[in-house]
């Protein structure tokens, strides 16, 4: 298959980067491996050369790819970028894309001497978080734009199968169920093969490449065996409220001894790497939270599936996750919500918007319905409250105002 037809655009990601077009300011595409930063950054290529911009002012390097050097260091990178300044047309900018960059040691320094040129717009994707905790964070404070980068929302993975017009003719509840169990990895849609065995060997791919180079190299970590067991631990049981303690008795239960300190460690390096996603406590209506636990998400909902072999259990928590990375891309501030009686699965802020919800499959159980209502009941302030179901039947407006809405057409909205 031609690699230039293996290419959907994404709209939300290609706006953003040519609003800034123009700025000087470094940006910054952020995101776990294989969640299309790199793809992002051949588009933006093609629209450059559409613009009427020269090839000789557009570097596009893959810096962890076979062709360039083993060990690639700031020296071989400064003298690349020196010599292809001097061969480009000082009538246009010159635009510098660098993909993976973090593979670079000192890759700061090259990059903060052209920035302070003034004439290139340099463009940056990183697989870890620690890229902008360096020292060019530091040194260009308020000089960078970050623009994280995830895996397919529902919307863009509905988008890329008519793209891919292997799967047409399916409508969107059709398609949700392969999102819910298989993610929304773009990768998935660079093959014809679609069956559960080649998705297993993609995830497997992505998952691996994660571990090793951008959690256990990144941070030398040698216990892989304990890593790969804390992410599958994780990973089965997300949507449930955890400590460290409480992770380490857990896995030290299961013949895996360990302490907090090393689970917090290992899990503060997964969320470097986008790998694990966190969502804190906070207390509601007065309820004071001391030591506030947390819930874990995955990136997508195939990595997470992954580690159970796609078996569709705990279908509430893998609803969860899809609605938390949603809120997430959306840019709010995510929550779960503690009351002295109950829970909010999540409390949703962007500036002074507040949103209440509650996740769960069916409404149709007058438990269940009574256990999703309640807690939203018990909040009682004036904020907006929903309850996302995939039960199409119980669409509406309950008595004391709470909205819900089918999971499908909020993922579409």
């Amino acid at each position: 298959m031609n690699p230039e037809a293996l290419i959907c655009e994404r709209p939300s990601y290609m706006r953003i980067l040519e609003e800034t077009l123009e700025t000087p300011s470094i940006k910054v595409l952020s995101g776990i491996r294989r969640c299309g930063k790199s793809t992002l950054l051949r588009l933006f290529e093609k629209k450059l050369r559409k613009k009427g911009t020269p090839s000789e002012n557009i570097v596009n390097i893959r810096l962890d790819s076979f062709d360039v050097p083993l060990e690639p260091d700031a020296a071989w990178l400064d003298e690349l970028l020196v010599d292809r300044s001097r061969q480009a047309n000082s009538a246009h900018p010159l635009y510098v894309l660098l993909d993976e960059v973090q593979e670079v040691e000192g890759w700061e320094r090259p990059i903060r001497r052209l920035y302070e040129s003034g004439w290139a717009r340099i463009y940056l994707t990183g697989s870890n978080a620690f890229l902008l905790s360096s020292d060019l964070a530091t040194y260009l404070s308020g000089r960078y734009i970050e623009i994280p980068v995830f895996p397919l929302s529902f919307k863009e993975y509905c988008n890329f199968a008519d793209c891919r017009k292997g799967h047409v003719d399916r409508n969107p509840a059709e398609l949700f169920d392969a999102y819910l169990r298989f993610g929304g990895m773009p990768g998935l849609f660079a093959s014809t093969d679609f069956t559960e065995e080649a998705i297993a060997r993609e995830l497997g791919a992505i998952r691996d490449t994660v571990l090793l180079n951008d959690v256990a190299k990144r941070f030398g970590i040698r216990d892989i065996a304990l890593l790969e067991k804390l992410l599958r631990y994780v990973y089965s049981t997300s949507g449930n409220l955890f400590s460290a303690n409480r992770v380490a008795g857990a896995l030290t239960s299961m013949g895996r001894k360990t302490n907090p300190e090393t689970v917090d460690n290992y899990l503060d390096a997964l969320k470097r790497a986008f790998a694990l996603y966190d969502c804190t406590q906070m207390g509601l209506k007065g309820k004071a939270v001391l030591q506030p636990q947390r819930k874990y998400y995955a990136p997508d909902t195939g990595l997470r599936n992954l580690e159970s072999g796609f078996r569709m259990q705990d279908i509430g928590f893998q609803l969860e996750n899809i609605v938390f990375m949603e809120l997430i891309r959306r840019g709010y501030e995510v929550n779960v919500g503690t009351l002295s009686h109950g829970e909010v699965d999540f409390v949703a802020q962007k500036r002074s918007d507040r949103t209440y919800f509650q996740i769960c499959e069916t409404l149709l159980d007058e438990d269940t319905r009574k256990r999703e209502v309640s807690p939203l009941e018990a909040v009682g302030d004036s904020y907006a409250k929903v309850i996302l179901t995939r039960d199409a039947s119980a669409v509406g407006t309950t008595e004391s105002g709470i909205r819900i809405m089918s999971l499908v057409d909020w993922l579409l909205s």
